[in-house]
C-alpha cells in the first residue's frame, strides 16, 4: 500500500534529514585522487535527489494543485511524452539561436578587445559604454532585434550577441592587463615584439578572465534567447512553448522545458569550466592539493 497524504509529506521529510546528514558526514571525508572526485560528485547528486524527494512530497502530501506547483513525477511523464516538441524547441532555441549568438558574440567581443587594447584612447572610451551596454534590460533589446531581422531565429541570435559580446570585451580587456610589470619588462629586454609578448605572456595571463566571460556567457546566452522568443518567433522554441504553456496552464509543460534548458546551460557550463582547467592548469584556483 503506498504512501499518501501526511504520510508522504512525513516520508519526504525523514528522507531529507537523512540524506542530509549523509552529505554533511560526506563533505567532512579526508579523502584524495578518484575516492575525493567520486565523492564530489555524490554530493550533489544526492543533493539534487534530495530536494525532488521533498518537492514530491510536499506537492503530494499538501494536495498542490498542478496549475500551481506539478509534482517531479509529473513533470517526468510530460517530459517523456513529450520528446518530440521538447527536441523541435531545443533545437530552435539552442542549437540555432543560442550556439550562434554565442559564437559570434564571443568571438567579436574577443577581437575587439584584441584591437582596443592597443589604443589607450579606445580603452578608455569603450569600458564605461560597455558597463552601460551588460546593463541594457533584454525585454528593451528583443523587440528591437526581432523588427530588425525578424520572426525567425536570426533576431534571437542577435539578443544572444548583444548580451554576450560586452562581457567578453570588459573581461578580455581586463585580463590582457593582467600580466605584471616585471613579465612585460622582460619580454622587453628579449626584444619581443607585441604579437610574441601578446601570444606568450598577455593571453596566457588573460585566459582566467576570457573563461569566466565565456561561463557567464553560457546562461546569459540561453536566457536571453529565451527571453527573446516572448515577442514573436514561429510556433516553436522554448520561449514561444513557455508562453503558450502557460497561458493554456500546462503547467507541467513549462517545467518540462525548464528542465531541458536547465540541464543545458549546466552542460554547456560544465564543459566550459572542465576546458578551462585544462587550459588554466597552472592557475592558483585550479592547482590540486598535494
Amino acid at each position: 500500500m503506498g504512501l499518501t497524504g501526511t504520510s508522504l509529506l512525513w516520508a519526504a521529510l525523514a528522507f531529507w534529514i537523512v540524506a542530509w546528514a549523509a552529505n554533511q558526514r560526506l563533505a567532512g571525508l579526508n579523502l584524495s585522487g578518484a575516492p575525493k572526485v567520486l565523492i564530489n560528485l555524490l554530493i550533489p547528486v544526492l543533493f539534487g535527489a534530495t530536494l525532488l524527494v521533498l518537492w514530491e512530497g510536499i506537492t503530494r502530501g499538501l494536495d498542490v494543485p498542478q496549475v500551481v506547483m506539478p509534482p517531479p513525477s509529473m513533470v517526468w511523464e510530460r517530459i517523456v511524452s513529450s520528446t518530440d516538441i521538447l527536441w523541435a524547441d531545443f533545437q530552435q532555441t539552442f542549437l540555432k539561436a543560442v550556439i550562434a549568438g554565442y559564437v559570434m558574440g564571443c568571438g567579436l567581443g574577443f577581437v575587439v578587445a584584441i584591437l582596443v587594447d592597443r589604443s589607450p584612447f579606445w580603452k578608455a572610451g569603450i569600458m564605461p559604454v560597455g558597463n552601460l551596454m551588460s546593463a541594457l534590460p533584454i525585454i528593451g533589446i528583443a523587440p528591437i532585434m526581432v523588427m530588425w531581422f525578424g520572426f525567425d531565429w536570426p533576431s534571437k541570435a542577435a539578443v544572444v550577441v548583444v548580451m554576450t559580446f560586452f562581457p567578453m570585451l570588459v573581461n578580455t580587456l581586463a585580463g590582457l592587463n593582467a600580466s605584471g610589470q616585471m613579465e612585460r619588462d622582460l619580454m622587453h629586454t628579449y626584444a619581443s615584439s607585441y604579437p610574441q609578448t601578446l601570444i606568450k605572456l598577455r593571453l596566457p595571463a588573460a585566459m582566467p578572465f576570457i573563461f569566466n566571460a565565456l561561463k557567464i556567457n553560457s546562461t546569459l546566452a540561453l536566457i536571453g534567447a529565451i527571453v527573446a522568443e516572448f515577442f514573436g518567433t514561429p510556433i516553436v522554441g522554448m520561449g514561444f512553448r513557455i508562453s503558450t504553456a502557460v497561458g493554456s496552464l500546462n503547467i507541467d509543460l513549462v517545467w518540462a522545458e525548464i528542465f531541458v534548458a536547465a540541464l543545458a546551460g549546466s552542460l554547456t557550463y560544465g564543459a566550459i569550466a572542465l576546458i578551462e582547467r585544462r587550459v588554466t592548469f597552472w592557475h592558483p584556483s585550479n592547482r590540486r592539493a598535494r
